[in-house]
């Protein structure tokens, strides 16, 4: 089942770490099926406060998720954001084509 990796990103300083991290990063996906659904962009807010740039990478399964994170080539870039953004990043699994609100009840 498709999995996501997903990032709140908050007081990024760009410059030449990001920059980097941003030319590295899609070498550290591919081995691991990874792809950015959602890279920033303009947010059109309906409820509540929402002060980050949100980012989504789609990945086969969790495992593959979990893989890239903690991959070698993916832990040697990872300092160039953290040293230069607050941020919060956490995996999630999808769901099935079918699944319906109420099968959490279940």
């Amino acid at each position: 089942m498709k999995s996501y990796a997903i990032g709140h990103l908050r007081n990024v300083a760009m410059g030449p770490s990001i920059v980097t991290y941003l030319e590295r990063i899609d070498a550290t996906l591919a081995p691991h099926g990874g792809k950015f659904i959602v890279h920033g962009g303009a947010q059109d807010l309906l409820e509540g406060t929402f002060a980050c740039d949100v980012i989504i990478i789609e990945f086969p399964d969790i495992d593959m998720a979990r893989a890239w994170y903690r991959s070698g080539a993916y832990q040697a870039i990872l300092p160039l954001r953290t040293k230069h953004s607050d941020s919060t990043v956490f995996l999630v699994r999808g769901v099935d084509a079918d699944h319906k609100a109420t099968d959490i009840l279940g």
